[in-house]
């Protein structure tokens, strides 16, 4: 596993700053087309890092449309929603993370937009190894009848791959979106 996340790690970073700039516009109309935003909804959504694909044009619209916008922070061994403002510090991994601001679990979230490293067509996912996703995603496995939060992983086309290997811990998504297509 770990040879495949390298390898699919080196794929995205290597996508030149044109296309890069067009994936991400495509993103957003992608995004659009699946998903039904609400006036209300916390929405989290992730700064790109590590050649992620940009998730700015899918920041501007909601911005625009006045939704509430959380950026992960990193607590302990999972992840909590910092309403987006100003003041921004590094976390251990060189990430951006808003600080002085409202914090909110993941039960609390409405949609839940995601980086990943590779995906294949069953919405199951690789992260970068560190599991913090996945531990703070863990109560999705344990509802029956769930709609909050919403998991929507977001990738370049050449993260997919033909076969994940799930394992127990693993959360599988509500959806993935590529510029071109939504699995």
């Amino acid at each position: 596993m770990q040879a495949l996340r390298l390898t699919l790690r080196k794929k995205r970073r290597v996508i030149n700053h044109n296309n890069r700039e067009r994936f991400a516009r495509r993103l957003l109309s992608q995004t659009q087309k699946l998903v039904t935003f609400k006036h209300g909804q916390k929405i989290a959504i992730y700064l790109p890092n590590d050649g992620e694909i940009d998730t700015k044009y899918i920041n501007n619209f909601l911005k625009k449309q006045g939704f509430s916008i959380y950026l992960p922070i990193l607590v302990d061994k999972s992840i909590k929603f910092a309403k987006v403002n100003k003041h921004c510090k590094k976390n251990r991994f060189g990430i951006k993370e808003p600080v002085s601001t409202q914090i909110l679990n993941a039960k609390q979230m409405n949609i839940i937009f995601m980086p990943l490293v590779g995906f294949d067509k069953n919405k199951n996912r690789i992260g970068m190894g560190g599991g913090f996703y996945d531990r703070t995603l863990v109560f999705k496995k344990h509802q029956i009848n769930y709609n909050n939060p919403k998991l929507y992983g977001l990738a370049f086309d050449c993260q997919q791959v033909t076969k994940i290997d799930s394992q127990p811990w693993d959360i599988t998504l509500d959806a993935i979106i590529t510029p071109t297509k939504i699995y």
